[in-house]
């Protein structure tokens, strides 16, 4: 299949528009060069003062080496390339927007009156992570929330749509992916319903991943019918540094009291209709409760920060009386579950802080017996490969599950490419046999958890805006075992390869992987 078949028409126009526009930037820079030579040592100039910046730069070592190899390759352009293009971070302007919002988002958190209290002899060997994300992020410990984990995207879908159904206030969506299908005009049709009855209804979706559905002429439709569409970071035929960054988040709120997130976007392959790549194995957690408010803020913030000014999300209080009122109505007639605790936390690029892969890294770091993982993608940075490495030389046992069949081969070659590093350490590594693999789930010890957004791959630990959920003794963490295990059973493990002409090509990947 080529590439202008593979993808939808106006992304293929966008590339092309790229393409000439890197052309004739090489044009101008040559005819320039050819002209005035001294030119040539200003650009030679701007790319060592690139090369000392990255250098000295706080940033995973395997993304400044891409760059730093592109600069070396290209002296006279490639600092002038990485000043255009390679900086993780967009305009000042959205920086800024993000910053002010989430400042305001921290004091509603903050104010929150039923936040549990939190000490050393309540979580033990949590107490420093859950004090490192509410100092890091603002993000809360909750109690009073009840939990369920979905194993398979049927499940949750037949619930989500049952929620949907019952909501009164307000629906919030936010998607990295939304696909004509079934599984859409399903939920599509509840949406035009609830707005129709005057539910407030709202949906991101990310342009990159849901282009081929949401053009202008498609959202003015579903305007017109009462749900409100924010498209975000608009795919444009300008090279922007900002193109770079996704919303990645799969987010679900339902009046304020119920909230699903997960691996799960939405398009039929993600429910096993007509899917390409065998049994699609993903998981997802509801949550009922205290804790909803925490994602009923994070979509308000990403609403907020990139939305038309005159389509702000004003009203706070609305949605948090919303949520007390049907909470107290859920605690009179079947008590919420109160066991343990949950921190529903969402993760940005624009705040230097990778607080999903610290997370991850300091499960890592205080486990005791056991580690399993679910992961679709493995391209990870040399202090994920360190905390695994050192997590199974410590005699942990550290199991990841990986898709049997791949939905990319070129990242599925990369991320086996970092097998070896790992097995050689003790790693037991598993390719789940019936299909692929999209979850992206940690249990650990029968304490600890995390279901959602966050791939181990680059983008989603340093460029895209993620979230999960962080569950400490909850009765949901026995649930996400089961399913590790049962996985597992599933699954073929991996072996050490012997070296070969491939370790090469492999070499070679790695190189470029954290611009992939």
């Amino acid at each position: 299949m080529s590439i202008i078949k593979s993808i939808s028409l106006r992304l293929a126009v966008v590339l092309i528009f790229i393409f000439f526009q890197m052309a004739i930037v090489a044009s101008i820079v040559g005819a320039i060069l050819l002209r005035f030579p001294y030119i040539a040592y200003v650009g030679y100039a701007v790319s060592v003062l690139v090369f000392l910046y990255l250098i000295k730069k706080d940033e995973a070592s395997a993304y400044k080496l891409s760059w730093v190899i592109i600069v070396m390759t290209f002296p006279v352009v490639g600092g002038v390339i990485y000043l255009l293009y390679g900086k993780v971070h967009p305009a000042r302007q959205k920086i800024s927007a993000h910053i002010e919002e989430h400042a305001l988002i921290a004091k509603l958190l903050d104010s929150d009156g039923n936040l549990p209290f939190v000490n050393q002899v309540q979580c033990g060997r949590m107490y420093s992570l859950l004090q490192y994300i509410r100092s890091s992020s603002s993000y809360h410990a909750y109690q009073n929330t009840e939990t369920k984990y979905y194993p398979i995207g049927e499940l949750k879908f037949s619930d989500m749509l049952d929620e949907l159904s019952k909501a009164e206030k307000f629906i919030f969506l936010e998607y990295f992916i939304i696909k004509k299908s079934q599984m859409w005009d399903d939920i599509l049709e509840i949406l035009e319903q609830k707005a129709a009855e005057g539910v407030e209804v709202r949906l991101i979706i990310d342009d990159f991943g849901s282009h081929r559905l949401f053009v202008n002429k498609y959202i003015k439709a579903l305007r017109t019918k009462g749900i409100k569409v924010m498209r975000f970071s608009p795919i444009k035929p300008f090279l922007a540094a900002f193109m770079n960054h996704r919303d990645h988040r799969k987010i679900m709120v339902v009046d304020g009291h119920t909230a699903f997130v997960g691996g799960l976007n939405i398009s039929d392959e993600y429910i096993n209709i007509n899917s390409k790549f065998g049994v699609w194995k993903d998981t997802a957690i509801r949550l009922k409760g205290d804790g909803v408010w925490s994602f009923t803020l994070m979509f308000i913030e990403m609403w907020d920060t990139f939305c038309k000014t005159e389509e702000r999300i004003n009203n706070h209080a609305f949605y948090r009386m919303s949520m007390e009122e049907q909470n107290m109505r859920d605690m009179l007639s079947s008590p919420t579950k109160t066991d343990g605790f949950i921190v529903p936390y969402g993760d940005s690029p624009l705040d230097n802080e990778q607080l999903g892969e610290n997370i991850y890294i300091d499960i890592l770091n205080q486990s005791e017996r056991y580690v399993y993982i679910f992961t679709p993608y493995l391209i990870i940075s040399e202090k994920m490969i360190h905390a695994l490495q050192m997590t199974a030389r410590r005699g942990v046992d550290v199991r990841i599950i990986m898709p049997g069949i791949p939905d990319k081969k070129i990242i599925y070659r990369l991320s086996r490419s970092y097998y070896n590093c790992l097995l050689e350490a003790g790693v037991r590594i598993f390719e789940y046999a019936p299909g692929f693999l999209h979850a992206k789930s940690f249990v650990c010890d029968d304490e600890v958890a995390v279901v959602g957004t966050i791939n181990l791959d680059y983008r989603s630990l340093y460029l895209h805006f993620e979230c999960a959920t962080l569950l400490y003794h909850t009765s949901s963490i026995q649930d996400i075992k089961a399913d590790a295990i049962q996985t597992i059973a599933e699954s073929r493990e991996v072996s050490m390869k012997a070296s070969s002409w491939h370790d090469m090509l492999d070499a070679v990947l790695h190189l470029f992987a954290p611009l992939l």
